[in-house]
């Protein structure tokens, strides 16, 4: 009996998928038409692909997962006709390697938007509201915190340093004689 694998996406019938649309867009781009659209077999392996890609630990808690796959998604259907089947034979790998860094673009306009929200919330904040947080959205163990506005927005210190554009100063180190 063979062994019983867990993976989700058939590698070699995607390349054969792959292969067999890359010909017909090949020559639609010859003869002047339009590209095609993916079949529906290698839409539904990139839709699998940023699903699970989606759930694995690095990505799953965050509020906005359903865009990063959508991003990943879209960015697969734009550069899927890239696929060069010559070089590689791993479309999984190819198609993952996009969402991967899709999901990261997202990620950092997320946080963008949150830093904007951050610094906007401050601007108009007359000290009210960073005391209404501390009041009553934190919990007891987190009163100590000197923003919790960052904790709202979910923002480390290192988020807000790298998005503000401020950059720490290097001491000098001296030099022994």
């Amino acid at each position: 009996m063979p062994k019983k694998t867990n993976h989700y996406i058939d590698n070699k019938e995607f390349f054969k998928q792959m292969v067999a649309w890359k010909k017909v867009v090949d020559a639609a781009e010859d003869s002047g038409d339009p590209r095609p659209p993916v079949t529906d077999y290698i839409g539904t392996c990139i839709l699998n692909i940023a699903e699970h890609l989606s759930q694995k630990p690095n990505f799953a808690n965050y509020p906005y997962r359903e865009e990063m796959v959508g991003d990943g998604i879209e960015n697969c259907l734009m550069y899927a006709h890239n696929f060069n089947p010559r070089k590689s034979k791993n479309p999984f790998s190819y198609f993952t390697q996009i969402i991967y860094f899709a999901f990261l673009r997202r990620i950092e306009k997320e946080k963008k938007q949150a830093y904007v929200k951050l610094k906007a919330t401050e601007m108009m904040d007359d000290g009210t509201m960073h005391r209404w947080f501390k009041e009553n959205y934190l919990e007891e163990g987190n009163r100590e915190l000197d923003n919790p506005l960052m904790d709202v927005f979910q923002l480390s210190e290192n988020d807000v340093e790298r998005l503000s554009g401020r950059k720490k100063k290097r001491k000098k180190k001296k030099k022994k004689k």
